[in-house]
């Protein structure tokens, strides 16, 4: 799977999660010590599958994305820009290897 299948496999995840509570979906592209941080908000950062998975459970996200562009920065890096449903923008910055998520970035537009 590419950087790009992957990232488009995530966003597609990530709003059924929103609508449907269910994140597992999303969470089994995750590797097992895998982090997910976030910029411009205060939340997080979360390091391993089962706190991120806490973290989804406990302070879910209620808004959909719509991607606006996903862009493979190297062999390991791949960069979507997305609008929250309910209004603003953000990224995501996804590290991966081997087909599974290593490093979860969303940075939220100031």
């Amino acid at each position: 799977m590419t950087g790009a299948e992957l990232m488009t496999a995530h966003l597609r995840a990530f709003n059924h999660g929103v609508e449907s509570g269910d994140w597992e979906p999303m969470l089994s592209r995750f590797a097992p010590e895998a982090e997910v941080q976030f910029e411009n908000v205060p939340v997080g950062p979360f390091a391993g599958i089962d706190a991120i998975r806490r973290a989804y459970r406990e302070q879910p996200p209620d808004d959909t994305i719509q991607p606006l562009g996903v862009q493979e920065n190297d062999e390991t890096t791949v960069v979507a820009a997305f609008a929250w449903s309910k209004g603003g923008t953000g990224r995501f910055v996804l590290v991966h290897e081997r087909g599974e998520v290593r490093r979860l970035t969303v940075l939220f537009d100031e």
